[in-house]
């Protein structure tokens, strides 16, 4: 019986994997069955960090607004902040007000104050 010549197929998928493993260095770019574990552990990497990376984000949004309040003096604190934005109905998120509050000193500041100056309002309403 005559051997039988393999198709592409095998060929053409390790391939691709070492496509995907080009950069990788030493074995993990040249030994088929070390690309394909490489592989696996770069896209489980990948999918874990994107979450991390949203939550690396927001804390630091978060840091870059608290330090522009406290370092004014505004009679807000972070947490104040946020929570007379919600009562205001004001909506900017945690991005666009460390935006504001890098690029715009001023207006976060004029924002803070327009805040204090809507419930000193609506507390002198209530009282009468």
């Amino acid at each position: 019986m005559t051997r039988i010549r393999r198709g592409y197929v095998a060929r053409k998928r390790r391939t691709k994997i070492s496509l995907f493993a080009s950069s990788f260095g030493g074995a993990h770019s040249r030994l088929t069955r070390t690309i394909t574990q490489q592989k696996i552990r770069a896209l489980v990497s990948a999918h874990r960090d994107r979450d991390r990376q949203k939550r690396d984000f927001r804390r630091l949004w978060i840091t870059r607004i608290n330090a522009v309040i406290r370092g004014k003096g505004v009679s807000h604190s972070y947490s104040g902040l946020i929570n007379d934005l919600y009562k205001s109905q004001l909506l900017l998120n945690r991005k666009i007000l460390a935006q504001i509050a890098i690029l715009n000193r001023n207006c976060l500041y004029m924002i803070s104050n327009e805040i204090i100056k809507e419930e000193d309002c609506k507390e002198s309403i209530g009282k009468t």
